[in-house]
């Protein structure tokens, strides 16, 4: 009696050990720091197209700009999942080309062979509604509001028409730094009809610790192939907004990737988040 007591103990606990655990940190021990040289050119290795465009907006009611990258042997025979990345304030298009050096990381991760062919569409966050005074004026701050629309009714579409392209939620990113990140949140998880994978880095859009509005359905969230937020560590959001939200996450269990990185709030961090969050995107999509 005693030993087929103990032998259904032993197979309650081997049980609870199968359980698959909530992704946070604790759980992704295998995030290393992007290895020297990540983000240097290198020679002898195909190179994607980074290229400036312009586009019609009727978001805001006139031709605006952004970058976009397309994989080294970009073929229109193949359609490629798509990778919105969203710079921060200080910022604009320009900003992951320029300073996030997006291009020189994602060439030296295909040369590796560790990301999948994806297109990167890096747009101009700041955005104004057609005929809406400029920022800071009655009725022009709200630049969220205008972005999204131009982000769904405007860039997402022209993407799709300019470029051979996969046009479903499991084969399109959303992600960006600061600014970018509260935008991404905002934005993703309000439509994850259209977004399978959603990224923040150092940013949160939380209001007084509070989350409910901007997840009212924590259980919708399961549709996520992937939801990292992450900050560095001697940034202020890593022990606030970011933190914050990460508790907020486990309490309601929803399954995320929490990572904090030695840093402040600057572009060695969010270099080193692309480097590490490329390499999850679009795997296994259906």
């Amino acid at each position: 009696m005693k030993r087929r007591f103990a032998i259904r103990l032993l197979c309650a606990a081997a049980a609870v050990l199968l359980i698959k655990p909530i992704a946070t940190q604790a759980d992704e021990p295998s995030l290393p720091a992007a290895p020297k040289g990540f983000d240097a050119r290198r020679d002898g290795i195909e190179h994607g197209k980074i290229e400036s465009v312009e586009y019609d907006s009727k978001a805001t009611g006139g031709k605006r700009k952004m970058v976009i990258y397309t994989p080294p042997g970009y073929s229109k025979d193949v359609k490629y999942p798509v990778f919105y990345l969203l710079h921060g304030a200080g910022d604009d298009e320009t900003g992951w080309q320029i300073k996030g050096s997006a291009e020189v990381i994602l060439d030296n991760l295909y040369a590796d062979k560790k990301i999948a062919p994806m297109i990167v569409v890096m747009p101009n966050g700041f955005a104004r509604p057609a005929g809406a005074p400029p920022a800071g004026g009655p009725g022009g701050g709200n630049r969220t509001a205008a972005f999204e629309d131009d982000l769904l009714n405007n860039i997402i579409p022209y993407v799709e028409s300019r470029d051979s392209v996969q046009t479903d939620r499991e084969h399109r990113a959303l992600a960006g730094l600061s600014m970018g990140a509260g935008q991404t949140m905002r934005i993703g998880l309000k439509h994850l009809d259209q977004f399978g994978w959603i990224a923040a880095f150092s940013g949160a859009a939380g209001r007084g610790g509070s989350f409910d509005t901007l997840i009212p359905d924590p259980d919708a969230l399961g549709k996520l192939r992937l939801f990292w937020i992450s900050s560095g560590d001697k940034d202020n959001y890593a022990t606030g907004p970011t933190k914050a939200l990460h508790e907020f996450l486990d309490e309601k269990k929803v399954a995320h990737i929490y990572h904090v990185d030695g840093g402040a709030h600057e572009w060695p961090v969010w270099k080193n988040d692309l480097y590490l969050v490329s390499q999850k995107l679009f795997r296994d999509a259906k």
